[in-house]
């Protein structure tokens, strides 16, 4: 893009956009009253929790605890960057994204768009040599794939001459410029002669996320080398980053499978999608990158890698976990190998076998990636032997270590302490195993605590974070308060931890008093607060009393008052015990030290539910 979008653009576009239009395009919706239901699309459960509200233009799972906007179920949901899930929401109100003008950036954007729009026309040339080619036809026939996948992929034949593409789009320098740069032709260093990278192969187009084609690969029919030919690396190409087949689940209207299986090439994808067998991406002559891993875990959280049985297979295989590990936090993530028998790929297989029969495969064969760890790291070790147990812990533990802390790295840990015998492998800082003292450590608090002793109990909810909960779901309760009621706590922001959110959201909201629940949250995407907002909005408030927000927000309001004069009261009685007031300044000040004591014993009970709740207003 050319420069930031505006603020105010994005506010107009989710004010009037309909949530539950956009989310209904992905998945099936039920009206419940004013808000729609739904089974989570984000994880598994057989009761609906997932619930959508069109008055407030956000959704939200009490099962999961996922929660957002319409720009947010898109990022989420369909795999979309913040830029790409705002320009959809746009071209379905027929509206153009401004930007903010960076004239630094705005050529090489411009360059962008024009390599966009050749691939394109690349493409629709390819899929036209295709219908012309009875050769082609004849070879994918041959493949199993008939007229109807071929549409689906968008497959093309490039013609066997030198110069075909080249002669129909390159006409005009700056068009051959273009297709140099888009990779379509090839420029050479000794005389500048210009050729068609793609002759007499089947073309695949390769889309990125947003569904633009960014290049190809190709198959060459009949006998030569390579048999495989992808796109060089370009300005919109990088092959460590796009997935083919990717962009084909995200589409509007496609069941979103719960599962990815990640092989090795494009018409492995075609072939499995043509014997039913859906969800199938493909890396593009290269293993799979952390970039590979972050896009595969946005869009499913059950992912399985297929590579052939041999040594080679195994080689991927494990170049593929080790990127995979740093990304395994969150216990709702899977990753499994399948490897396939000697000389099958998975779609010769599916067409052997059939559907159920891969499906059944997948479900049976396929290995979880932690016995795959495991098993590859115990080979050749006699874990009898301390030698052999002490050589698997330095083999593993660097590995298990790369996983983000949690449960899953905790029980690969507890596995290699139960293989290897040392129980120190365990991280001190987070084990919880019953009975367990790492050594040198008795009489710590964690001792104690293993040991069975006093537990300390978990974070209590606190007045701030009720208050600035309630405003994330309900906005609107804010647009009574008055200045003379926020004074307190303005006052107290420095020593008010979340002070400052709060006043600001505050100050939001009353700058949009129509502002929506949604349309807030989105206001705070990419600030240094959305972390926090984003943790307090996936729950709705606990409500007390008579149940009703407003009330709620206010009654949170008016303890944090009453907190922050009662540090003021005791900052002003300790200064007096320190001598540091005079007695003159007292004399003339509002309050004087009986006063506060009286103050202090009507605040007593106030105080004591305070304690109870484990609040200090922090």
């Amino acid at each position: 893009m050319a420069g930031r979008i505006p603020r105010s653009f994005v506010d107009d576009i989710l004010a009037r956009t309909d949530i539950a239009e956009i989310i209904g395009h992905y998945i099936r919706l039920v009206p419940s009253g004013k808000e729609f239901k739904s089974l989570c699309p984000f994880h598994s459960e057989k009761t609906p929790s997932f619930t959508v509200v069109p008055d407030k233009q956000f959704y939200h799972c009490f099962g999961c605890g996922k929660s957002g906007s319409a720009i947010g179920f898109l990022m989420d949901y369909a795999n979309m960057d913040f830029v790409e899930a705002v320009e959809d929401l746009a071209h379905r109100l027929g509206l153009k994204v401004p930007h903010e003008v960076d004239d630094r950036r705005f050529a090489a954007d411009g360059d962008h768009r024009a390599i966009f729009e050749m691939l394109e026309r690349a493409n629709r040339f390819f899929r036209n040599g295709l219908r012309g080619s009875d050769v082609a036809k004849e070879y994918l026939k041959g493949r199993g794939l008939g007229g109807e996948v071929a549409r689906e992929f968008q497959i093309g034949f490039a013609p066997s001459g030198w110069e075909a593409l080249l002669s129909e789009l390159g006409k005009e320098a700056s068009e051959r410029d273009l297709l140099v740069a888009a990779g379509l032709v090839i420029r050479r260093q000794e005389d500048g002669r210009l050729y068609d990278r793609f002759r007499n192969r089947i073309t695949f187009p390769i889309h990125d996320t947003r569904g633009r084609v960014v290049g190809f690969g190709a198959r060459i029919i009949g006998v030569g080398e390579p048999k495989y030919l992808n796109s060089p690396e370009t300005r919109v190409f990088h092959k460590g980053r796009e997935l083919y087949g990717l962009w084909r689940l995200r589409r509007p209207g496609v069941v979103r499978p719960k599962r990815l299986l990640v092989v090795e090439g494009y018409m492995d994808v075609v072939g499995l999608a043509r014997s039913g067998i859906d969800g199938a991406v493909a890396t593009l002559g290269t293993s799979a990158t952390p970039d590979h891993i972050r896009s595969l875990f946005r869009f499913a959280g059950d992912i399985v890698f297929c590579f052939d049985g041999d040594e080679a297979g195994r080689r991927a295989a494990w170049r593929a976990l080790e990127n995979t590990l740093p990304a395994m936090h969150g216990e709702d993530r899977q990753v499994r190998f399948l490897f396939l028998p000697e000389g099958e790929d998975p779609d010769s297989l599916a067409r052997i076998e059939g559907r159920e029969a891969f499906e059944r495969r997948l479900q049976d064969d396929a290995i979880e990636m932690s016995r795959f760890l495991f098993e590859q790291k115990e080979r050749d070790l006699s874990l009898r032997s301390a030698e052999g147990r002490s050589r698997l812990v330095a083999r593993l533990l660097p590995l298990i270590r790369r996983i983000p802390s949690g449960g899953y790295r905790r029980q690969l840990e507890m596995e290699l302490a139960d293989l290897s015998k040392d129980r120190t492998v365990i991280s001190f800082d987070e084990s919880v195993v019953e009975g367990y003292r790492p050594p040198g450590r008795s009489g710590s608090k964690f001792s104690d605590r293993a040991a069975g002793g006093p537990k300390r109990s978990g974070p209590s909810k606190t007045l701030m974070r009720q208050a600035v909960r309630i405003l994330v779901y309900d906005p609107q309760v804010a647009l009574d308060v008055e200045d003379e009621d926020l004074e307190p706590i303005r006052d107290d922001a420095a020593d008010l931890r979340g002070a400052d959110i709060l006043l600001d959201l505050i100050e939001n909201i009353r700058r949009r008093p129509d502002i929506s629940a949604g349309r807030l949250r989105e206001r705070y995407r990419g600030h240094r607060w959305e972390g926090a907002i984003l943790a307090l909005s996936r729950d709705p408030p606990e409500l007390f009393g008579k149940g009703d927000m407003k009330i709620e927000f206010e009654e949170c309001l008016r303890r944090l008052r009453e907190q922050a004069k009662r540090r003021k009261r005791r900052a002003r009685r300790e200064a007096l015990s320190s001598g540091s007031v005079r007695g003159s300044n007292i004399a003339q000040g509002d309050e004087s030290p009986a006063l506060d004591r009286k103050a202090s014993a009507v605040d007593d009970e106030t105080s004591r539910a305070l304690l109870q709740e484990g609040s200090d207003g922090r």
